[in-house]
């Protein structure tokens, strides 16, 4: 009996301190800059053991120093409801289940949000292993209780990957545009936007016709996409 209560309360208090150190954290990351993530020391580690030269280009800025064409042609690629939901987008859940039953890997399709991608990138690790997927969902409930949708955004265009070694839209547009991200184009930022699906395959410095085709498309939806609005400004949709 005395082996039991002791489990018993080892195991509430690491909950307790999971919970805690969780919250913490997500609060913290309400006003501090998100400086590194998990996935920048996994590819770090990757491009030591490769052999390859290790780089790590990743500068962070504030929302107001980032072109406002950039999130709009984010939710136009990734995203388009990302101001109507809470963190899950169950419409774009059940087309994509409802795509890939259909037609399995060959046309698969994945209906993260940027809510999703934000509480992975922050928090986590890359992995389809329901932990992990369970661990994404609860992050993703936090951050979207604790942050407003612009800081949700600016967290997101800071640490998303975009290139080999490169995170965050400051560092894509000096390598890439030889500018700063809050002079990027609503072209320049519909070619970043569209190698986002997998951005160590597709460089918008160098873009493929594949990659520009994805821009032309992005560049349309993103006319039917408001302009993400200021913090603490009303907004409908």
């Amino acid at each position: 009996m005395y082996i039991l209560r002791k489990i018993r309360m080892i195991f509430k208090w690491m909950v307790v301190a999971f919970f805690g150190t969780t919250i913490l954290s997500v609060i913290l990351f309400r006003f501090v800059p998100v400086y590194f993530t998990p996935l920048m020391f996994i590819r770090l580690a990757e491009q030591q053991n490769r052999g390859d030269k290790v780089q790590l280009h990743h500068r962070w800025v504030s929302l107001e120093k980032i072109s406002p064409y950039l999130p709009q042609a984010v939710m136009a690629s990734e995203d388009q409801r990302f101001l109507m939901h809470h963190g899950f987008d169950f419409r774009a859940i059940e087309y994509a289940a409802k795509n890939n039953m259909k037609h399995g890997n060959k046309r698969k399709l994945g209906a993260s949000t940027i809510s999703q991608q934000t509480a992975k990138n922050v928090f986590l690790w890359p992995g389809r292993t329901w932990v992990r997927k369970g661990l994404e969902a609860y992050f993703t409930v936090l951050i979207e209780l604790m942050w407003s949708k612009q800081r949700i955004m600016e967290v997101y265009l800071n640490s998303i990957e975009m290139g080999e070694g490169i995170y965050g839209a400051d560092a894509v547009a000096e390598l890439h545009f030889d500018c700063h991200a809050a002079d990027l184009t609503k072209s320049q930022c519909a070619l970043i936007a569209a190698t986002l699906p997998n951005p160590l395959k597709y460089d918008s410095s160098n873009p493929s016709p594949f990659l520009n085709k994805r821009k032309r498309r992005i560049m349309r939806e993103m006319k039917n996409i408001k302009q993400l609005p200021q913090e603490g400004v009303d907004f409908k949709y």
